[in-house]
């Protein structure tokens, strides 16, 4: 490892030569109280930013390992230390100067949730050992990527970008220099050492995280699928802001669905249980329906203090079921949804890349069952009518046979008897499920009121629309994607994300607009490297989808997302994604063979 004042003096050395000569700083450099690791150098100004990470040893970092002894706790912990390493080159950021990026400092930019990054690494006990045996030469590849410049537990590696600094195309070197000793430094200390940041809003950030795992862990041992604590801030700002609405109506359980939970932290905390089973949400237009089923379908993350949604908890396996007209579909078997369709077109392994709104939604379905969820968060304003229901006029002029869709209605029961599958179901405008509804709750003006009884009484007088079906039917549950030779024989594979809209995998575009619990742009990077690392390493024609996704939910549980990259090249911007948005991905990858 070379000293700081090696840097320097090679700083000086390439000042005014061309900007190529900045690829011989790469390395790693002790800086006393840390170790800065220059990763790669982008080739020219106006590219992609050269790629730095600093590394202080656990002993230096000082945060007390209760901090991070959980899988939970630590990504908090990470997440708050990228919060405020980013802000802190914020400040210092002199992008406006030189060329291309040149002066550009920045981190990871984290939203409302808390997820896990690339961005920052807490070692553990385990990891810590694993980087030891890495350093010492006496590890796998696999296990040496994520080392960090320490081995103890509590080490703290953090990447970020730097705009190396040109005029034209010739090295700026002094402004790097003013970048990496005079401003980098304070940046370290302000937001990686313990002693150095507010050490309550830390307490507090994991506090938080305590209460909101204590409600998770709670959920299966009540019988319920979801959690909303009274006083929850439900609405955004806008469409396009993430933050809480100001002067909004906070939430408030009906006394018939109120649970109190003790909290670690918080303590006492009432709140609204949302029962296994069907749930139904009704009520009139803009009183706040689709915003609860919005804030649902969000809390499978843990969010940050002040958003609102602190305490709004689901299962963690929740998926919002929705059509999605266009989309490619590979092998599904569909045929408990849709069958005898024209041309006598398989439903037990269909294929099409340009998907109805009903076929996309039973291939949604039946996909999320094979990811392993739990909980479907549907809105009919985002479904398929003739998917969700079919009423009984329509039955008696369109016969039964001549009819390929069974509707939802007549399988959500089952559903949930035969899988534990829960549905809670946004209805504006069709009465139709208050047949089959557990629970009844009508919004009003932001505040929920159950009216089961009152709404099941009024049933009772409208016949039920479609029959009532028994078990949920057999289906084929194997599907075992094949690899795209193709891209084994291309060197250089081309990725890109544009936000959470899509990617590409070389020419070949993903969509995946429709996935509403992307909720970073990081977490659309992500999926784009895991696409290829399934393609070119796991997919084999013999692994099913479920089992390709155990095997990589258990890699990313152990090593995380930097075990898909050279120790050298791991990406500072990536942000992980659910297995459900990973089996999703690449069910929408239209070059998937099945």
């Amino acid at each position: 490892m070379k000293s700081s004042e090696e840097l320097r003096n090679r700083l000086h050395s390439i000042d005014h030569r061309g900007y190529p000569a900045y690829k011989d700083l790469k390395g790693d450099y002790d800086f006393g109280d840390y170790v800065l690791s220059i990763d790669h150098v982008q080739g020219d100004p106006f590219a992609a930013p050269s790629r730095l990470s600093v590394h202080v040893a656990g002993r230096k970092a000082g945060f007390p390992a209760a901090y991070y002894d959980t899988y939970a706790k630590r990504i908090t912990l990470q997440d708050h230390l990228t919060r405020l390493f980013g802000a802190q080159l914020a400040k210092g950021s002199m992008q406006a100067r030189g060329s291309g990026k040149s002066g550009l400092l920045a981190a990871s930019r984290c939203g409302q949730e808390v997820l896990e990054r690339t961005a920052c690494r807490v070692s553990t006990a385990d990891t810590g050992q694993a980087e030891a045996a890495a350093a010492a030469g006496q590890c796998s590849q696999s296990a040496g990527r994520t080392a960090g410049a320490s081995s103890a537990p509590g080490s703290v590696t953090l990447r970020f970008e730097a705009g190396f600094p040109a005029r034209g195309r010739t090295i700026d070197a002094r402004e790097l220099e003013k970048m990496l000793f005079d401003i980098l430094p304070g940046c370290v200390q302000n937001s990686l050492y313990y002693r150095r940041i507010n050490q309550k809003n830390l307490q507090d950030a994991i506090e938080l995280c305590e209460d909101q795992q204590y409600i998770r862990s709670m959920l299966p041992k009540l019988g319920l699928c979801a959690f909303i604590a009274d006083g929850s801030i439900l609405p955004r700002q806008s469409g396009i802001s993430d933050k809480p609405m100001e002067k909004a109506v906070p939430f408030r359980s009906p006394d018939s669905m109120k649970v109190t939970l003790e909290l670690p932290h918080r303590g006492r905390v009432d709140g609204m249980g949302i029962p296994k089973g069907i749930t139904l949400f009704v009520g009139g237009g803009y009183h706040g329906k689709s915003t609860v089923l919005q804030a649902l379908q969000n809390a499978v993350y843990n969010h940050i203090g002040g958003d609102g949604r602190e305490l709004v908890i689901a299962d963690a396996s929740a998926w919002k079921l929705r059509s999605e007209d266009g989309r490619s579909i590979s092998g599904v078997d569909i045929s408990p949804f849709i069958r005898q369709l024209p041309g006598r077109k398989d439903t037990r392994h269909f294929s099409t890349e340009d998907a109805s709104g009903s076929t996309s939604q039973a291939a949604n379905l039946m996909e999320s069952i094979e990811s392993g969820s739990t909980l479907l968060l549907i809105d009919e304003d985002t479904s398929a009518t003739n998917f969700m229901i079919r009423d009984k006029l329509m039955q008696q002029v369109v016969a039964p046979e001549e009819e390929p869709i069974i509707p939802f209605i007549e399988r959500v029961r089952s559903l949930y008897e035969d899988f534990g599958i829960s549905s809670i179901i946004v209805a504006g405008s069709s009465g139709s499920y208050f047949h089959v509804a557990d629970h009844i709750i009508q919004m009003k003006e932001y505040l929920p009121l159950d009216i089961t009884e009152k709404a099941k009484e009024a049933a009772a007088a409208f016949p039920v629309f479609s029959a009532p079906q028994g078990s949920f039917p057999e289906y084929s549950k194997k599907r075992c994607p094949r690899p795209n030779g193709a891209l084994k024989k291309d060197d250089r594979l081309k990725l890109k994300a544009l936000g959470t809209s899509e990617l590409s995998l070389n020419h070949d575009t993903v969509e995946l607009r429709y996935l509403e619990q992307l909720r970073d742009s990081e977490q659309t990077m992500a999926l784009a490297y895991l696409l290829k690392y399934l393609e070119l390493s796991l997919m084999d024609g013999r692994r099913s989808m479920t089992e390709l996704a155990d095997f990589l939910e258990k890699q990313l549980d152990e090593k995380g997302l930097e075990s898909l990259f050279p120790a050298r090249d791991v990406r500072a911007s990536l942000a992980r994604p659910r297995r459900q948005e990973i089996l999703a991905c690449v069910n929408r990858y239209r070059k998937l063979g099945l």
